[in-house]
C-alpha cells in the first residue's frame, strides 16, 4: 500500500557493507529508498550481485517498486600508493608526481600516478587539485615522466587520492576497458541505469550507449557532470542522455566551489526543459555518515535541490559505509517532503510553446496543464514505455502521476522520475469498455482514490503498443461515465 502524504523527490542510494544485513536494507527500504546505486569504483562483481539481489528480493518483500542503478569507475586519475600509507605535505614544499616510480614506492618527495598520460596533459603554472582540493599545488616544470610541483595548500595526503587539474583539461577517456566489461556485467544483472562517469561531450555517451546496445541491453544512461568540459558541452550530453547527474565532488573541484551552486541550478533546469530526469548528488549529508542527525546546512542544501526541482537527491557514503543508514534515508525522506510543500501546484512552464514534437508529448502537457488547474486528485498514465509519465514528472505540481505497465522494467524505470509512483498492471487483457474502472479499482484497492474523487486518465487506442498514448478522460471516481469530453488525436 502506498502511504501519504507522497514524496515526489526519489532517493537514491548507494549500496555498500553497511547494508549487507538484511535487516539494515529492508529498514533503508522501508524508509523510502527509491533507486539502489552499485558503484563499480570499489568492490568485486561477485558482491555487486549479491546485493543487488538481495535489494530485489527485499523490495519484492515490501511491495517496493525500485531501481537499480550501475555507475562506472570511469578513468582512474589518482595517485598511487606510499610506502608508509599516508606522507604530511607542508606549504612551499617540492613534490613530484612521478609515473616511473614503483606504485607502493611513494615518499614525502614522490608519488607515482595512475593515470600515465598526466604530464602530457599539464603545463608549468597549471594548478593540480588532490583529495577534491584539499590539497593544492602549482606545477613548475615538466621531465619526461615527471611533474615538478610546489605545494599550496599541504596537509595529509593517503594512498589512491584523485587528482583534478583546475578548468578541466585531462585527456583522460570517459570509458576504460574496465567500463566495458561492467557494462556487460550491468546487462547481466538487468541493471535500470548505468552512469557513465566523467563524460567531456556527447559522443561518450554515444559511445556507452552502442556498447550497450551491442551487449543487449537497454538501461537509461544516466551523464554524471563532474568534468569543466562537460560544462561547455552540457546541452548536447543531456540531450544525448536519459537521464544526467550534478556529482558536485569532481566538478565543485575542477570549476571551483564558488561555481557549483549556479552550475547545479543551471543543470537541473536545462535537464527539465529538455524532459531529463536529474540526481543530485555528493556529500548532501555526509555528517550522518558518523552522526545521528543532519547538519542545518545540509538540510538546507537537500531542500533547496527539491525547490530547483531535482528529480532525485542522492546518498553516498552516508548509506553504503555510514553509522546510520536507515536514519539518513528518513532524514532526506522528511527534508523533501518538508521543502516540497512550499512549492506551487501550478504548472509553471511549457504553456507557451509553439508546438510538440509528438502527439503523447502534447497529451502529457495537456494532462498536467488540466490537473493543476481543476480539483484533480490523480493521474493515471497507462504505459508501456513510461515515457508519457516521464514528460508529465517535468511540469511542476503537487499531483500524483501513477504509471500503470505490464513491463517490470518500465516500473522500475519511473522509480527515479519525480512525482511517478510506478504500479504494476496489464491492460491487455482488460475489456477495453471495462479499462478505466479496472484501472480505477487498482488505486482504490490501495487506499489511493475514493468515491467522488476526480481523476485523468491517459491512454492509446493501441493498447500494449509502445508510443501511443493519444487521449486523456476525467471523470469521477464511482461514476460510470467521464466527465467532460475526450482530448484525443
Amino acid at each position: 500500500m502506498i502511504t501519504q502524504p507522497l514524496r515526489r523527490t526519489k532517493i537514491v542510494v548507494t549500496l555498500g557493507p553497511a547494508l549487507d544485513e538484511p535487516d539494515v536494507l529492508k529498514r533503508v527500504i522501508q524508509a523510502g529508498a527509491d533507486v539502489f546505486r552499485a558503484n563499480f569504483s570499489h568492490g568485486a562483481l561477485e558482491t555487486h550481485h549479491q546485493r543487488i539481489n538481495m535489494v530485489r528480493e527485499l523490495a519484492l518483500e515490501c511491495g517496493k517498486t525500485v531501481a537499480i542503478l550501475v555507475d562506472l569507475q570511469g578513468p582512474k586519475i589518482r595517485i598511487a600508493r606510499f610506502k608508509n600509507k599516508k606522507i604530511r605535505l607542508e606549504e612551499g614544499q617540492s613534490f613530484i608526481l612521478d609515473t616511473e616510480l614503483g606504485d607502493n614506492d611513494g615518499t614525502e618527495e614522490a608519488v607515482s600516478l595512475d593515470y600515465k598520460d598526466l604530464p602530457r596533459d599539464v603545463r608549468p603554472g597549471d594548478t593540480l587539485l588532490l583529495d577534491d582540493g584539499r590539497i593544492v599545488m602549482q606545477v613548475q616544470k615538466i621531465e619526461v615522466n615527471r611533474i615538478h610541483c610546489k605545494v599550496i595548500i599541504g596537509g595529509d595526503l593517503s594512498n589512491n587520492k584523485g587528482i583534478n587539474r583546475m578548468g578541466g583539461g585531462l585527456s583522460a577517456a570517459a570509458l576504460t576497458d574496465k567500463d566495458r566489461i561492467d557494462i556487460k556485467e550491468a546487462v547481466n544483472i538487468n541493471a535500470d541505469y548505468i552512469a557513465v562517469s566523467f563524460p567531456r561531450n556527447a559522443d561518450d555517451i554515444k559511445e556507452a550507449r552502442i556498447l550497450l546496445k551491442a551487449a543487449g541491453g537497454n538501461a537509461g544512461i544516466i551523464a554524471k557532470i563532474e568534468r569543466a568540459e562537460a560544462m561547455t558541452n552540457i546541452d548536447e550530453i543531456i540531450r544525448t542522455s536519459d537521464a544526467v547527474m550534478v556529482a558536485r565532488g569532481d566538478l565543485g573541484v575542477e570549476i571551483g566551489d564558488a561555481e557549483l551552486p549556479g552550475a547545479q541550478k543551471h543543470i537541473i533546469h536545462l535537464a527539465k526543459k529538455l524532459n531529463k530526469p536529474v540526481i543530485t548528488a555528493t556529500q548532501m549529508l555526509e555528517s550522518m555518515t558518523y552522526n545521528s542527525i543532519p547538519t542545518r546546512a545540509e538540510v538546507s542544501d537537500v531542500a533547496n535541490a527539491v525547490l530547483d526541482g531535482t528529480d532525485a537527491v542522492m546518498l553516498s557514503g552516508e548509506t553504503a559505509v555510514g553509522k546510520y543508514p536507515d536514519k539518513a534515508v528518513a532524514a532526506m525522506d522528511r527534508i523533501c517532503l518538508s521543502a516540497e510543500k512550499t512549492l506551487s501546484r501550478k504548472s509553471l512552464r511549457r504553456l507557451n510553446e509553439p508546438h510538440f514534437r509528438y502527439v503523447d508529448e502534447a497529451i502529457a502537457m495537456a494532462t498536467m496543464y488540466t490537473a493543476n488547474h481543476l480539483d484533480i486528485k490523480a493521474i493515471i498514465a497507462l504505459t508501456e514505455s513510461g515515457t508519457t509519465p516521464l514528460w508529465m514528472s517535468c511540469v511542476k505540481s503537487s499531483i500524483p502521476i501513477y504509471g500503470l505497465s505490464r513491463h517490470v522494467t518500465t516500473q522500475r524505470r519511473m522509480a527515479l522520475y519525480r512525482g511517478v509512483y510506478p504500479i504494476p498492471f496489464d491492460a491487455t487483457n482488460i475489456d477495453r469498455r471495462a479499462l478505466n474502472q479496472t484501472a480505477v479499482a487498482e488505486l482504490q484497492k490501495r487506499n489511493i482514490l475514493k468515491e467522488g474523487d476526480l481523476v485523468i486518465i491517459t491512454k492509446g487506442d493501441l493498447i500494449g503498443v509502445h508510443g501511443r498514448t493519444n487521449s486523456m478522460k476525467i471523470f469521477t471516481v464511482g461514476h460510470l461515465t467521464h466527465s467532460g469530453s475526450d482530448i484525443q488525436n
